[in-house]
């Protein structure tokens, strides 16, 4: 009777989950132990152990350096509580296993991952292909969206940079940047300590030292000594790629409105001349925004700003929002029933009650 019962209604529960069910909604007496080993011999359930592990083959190494980067985020105690909670940045290259770029930042977000490729190109140059996981900054996970082109902001600059942008689907597709986290979470922290480094201006200082120390005693040599890095062409402008791109079409007396702001274009050019065109929004690290229309700049000035709607904060940014966010503090109205007296009276009513 139980094993019918589990076939029929229970077959993907669990035996905890099947017994709880079997005892209370189907008055079955059974114990947990008789109802895992009736799963068990049937295969209805099979125990950890028993079931069939994924199997991942080895994937040998670029031969070049900078022919392929892994890029990864940890969240992580890397201060040990001398500072704040922070997530670490990192750019381990393929071929040679060396870190190429470290950055502590508060939180995996888009301008982080900005000003982290700026210091990369900065010190490398051009990396062939980033390969990081399926994080939201580097593609667009939401199926069947209304809008947009399926590519995020990073994307979009990697397109412009000619840099290959390649998502891995597991974790150990990229276990080359995992491995040098876990090293990183013993070595790096320990070396921290001892410094006794308590911000993240202190520990982004100390990072170079650390990598050419690291490197020194676990890099690799590639198979091919030829670098794979390219330099900056002249039309590459960093200041204008690493920053965030949005389209915008004018109203009729040429204003627009982003990110809760409305601005008024001036400009010289009869008004129906610029009515519903297509102008592109900038907005860059430091919070400047610049209004382009075909790439020449407009002069916009703000107008209003109206009150801002609820932000969309992805998992690994929500710790990071929730400690920033002040706590609310709910004050009870006035005519609030923790404000009321004996029998519903307000305290109010009772002392100025005639006697």
């Amino acid at each position: 009777m139980a094993l019918g019962l589990i076939r029929d209604h229970y077959t993907d529960f669990g035996p905890t989950l099947a017994h709880e069910y079997l005892s209370e909604k189907d008055n079955l007496p059974l114990s947990i132990s008789t109802v895992r080993n009736v799963m068990i011999e049937h295969q209805i359930w099979l125990p950890k152990e028993q079931r069939k592990k994924r199997i991942f083959q080895l994937r040998p190494r670029r031969p070049r350096e900078g022919e392929l980067i892994q890029l990864d985020g940890s969240e992580h105690e890397w201060l040990e509580g001398r500072g704040p909670y922070c997530t670490l940045l990192s750019f381990i290259d393929d071929a040679t296993s060396k870190i190429m770029f470290l950055k502590f930042v508060k939180s995996e977000n888009l301008m982080d991952y900005f000003d982290a490729m700026r210091g990369y190109i900065a010190k490398h140059g051009r990396p062939q292909t980033l390969y990081p996981d399926k994080h939201g900054v580097f593609r667009v996970n939401r199926e069947g969206g209304l809008s947009g082109n399926g590519v995020t902001q990073f994307g979009r600059a990697m397109q412009e940079l000619e840099i290959q942008l390649i998502c891995a689907n597991t974790p150990q597709a990229k276990g080359r940047v995992e491995r040098r986290h876990r090293d990183l979470q013993d070595r790096l922290i320990k070396a921290m300590r001892l410094q006794k480094i308590a911000t993240l201006e202190e520990a982004n200082a100390f990072l170079p030292f650390f990598i050419d120390d690291f490197n020194k005693r676990f890099a690799k040599p590639p198979q091919d000594t030829a670098n794979a890095h390219k330099p900056l062409l002249p039309e590459q402008n960093l200041d204008r790629i690493l920053c965030q791109k949005t389209l915008r079409q004018l109203s009729k007396n040429l204003t627009l409105q982003y990110d809760n702001v409305t601005y008024q274009i001036i400009s010289e050019r009869p008004s129906y001349a610029m009515r519903k065109a297509t102008v592109e929004v900038l907005e860059f690290n430091n919070g400047t925004v610049a209004i382009e229309y075909h790439g020449k700049a407009l002069i916009a000035v703000p107008y209003h700003q109206m009150q801002a709607r609820t932000e969309e904060v992805s998992s690994k940014e929500l710790l990071t929002k929730l400690a920033e966010k002040p706590k609310y503090k709910p004050k009870p109205g006035r005519h609030h029933p923790w404000k009321r007296g004996r029998r519903g009276f307000s305290r109010r009513a009772l002392n100025l009650a005639p006697c």
